[in-house]
């Protein structure tokens, strides 16, 4: 009789991955999410009636003001369009594309921010400059700085390479939420897009009240939320 002891295998259990870097990376989305719906909140009342994220809705705008003739709102939509399309591009530049060895907040994602905050920062002088004298083309350049901005910011999220992973365009995040109810999908993969879409409609709330009661304060809408995000990424890990 042999004195061995039998061996006993213990089945491999894969190591649990830390999911902590990704709901930080969530909530920062989500804060980022009410920044864009106070941006179209006051682009929409207080600077001309478009939108700063919204480039569906400007797209409808040019439409509608060249079928009824509208200059003005033409002028205002287009130029909107255009000064997105030229922070996504001015994002893009500075994060880049998504790489397989990323970590959940890459930094140049960070830079991004920083860039649109420095976009801000000037919105928020011409805006509290020009509080008391207004003016149409101050305004418009307002709406454009801000589209500037959250172009950065689109750019900015898409580094993360998340399909449907997004801060300023929101349909399709509400097309997959109603489609996951429809085909009871776990509340769990459902949380996240239902997040962004109560963070933007809360930050829209927010910012109309601000821009009809409280305009002196309206760029704090946009540089404190932006200010919260660069400090908690800053300290992210991979």
């Amino acid at each position: 009789m042999s004195s061995t002891a039998p061996r006993v295998t213990h089945p491999h259990v894969a190591p649990r991955r830390d999911e902590r870097p990704l709901r930080r990376r969530q909530a920062l989305v989500v804060v980022l999410t009410f920044l864009t719906g106070s941006a179209d909140a006051l682009g929409f009342l207080a600077l001309g009636g478009a939108f700063a994220s919204v480039m569906t809705g400007n797209m409808v705008l040019l439409g509608l003001s060249a079928g009824r003739g509208e200059a003005d709102l033409a002028l205002t939509s287009g130029c909107a369009i255009a000064s997105f399309i030229v922070g996504v591009l001015a994002g893009a530049r500075v994060v880049g594309s998504a790489q397989p060895d990323d970590p959940v907040w890459p930094r140049r994602v960070t830079w991004a921010l920083v860039l649109e905050l420095s976009v801000f920062v000037v919105f928020a002088v011409v805006w509290e400059v020009t509080l008391h004298t207004p003016d149409a083309a101050v305004h418009l350049a307002l709406l454009m700085l801000s589209a500037v901005a959250l172009g950065v910011q689109s750019s900015a999220i898409q580094r993360f390479g998340v399909s449907g992973l997004s801060s300023t365009y929101l349909t399709g995040t509400l097309t997959s939420l109603i489609a996951g109810v429809a085909a009871r999908s776990p509340w769990a993969s459902l949380r996240p897009k239902a997040q962004v879409l109560l963070a933007l409609m809360v930050g829209a709330a927010v910012g109309a009240l601000v821009a009809v009661h409280l305009p002196v304060v309206a760029p704090a809408l946009l540089i404190v939320p932006l200010v919260l995000v660069i400090a908690v990424s800053a300290r992210m890990r991979a």
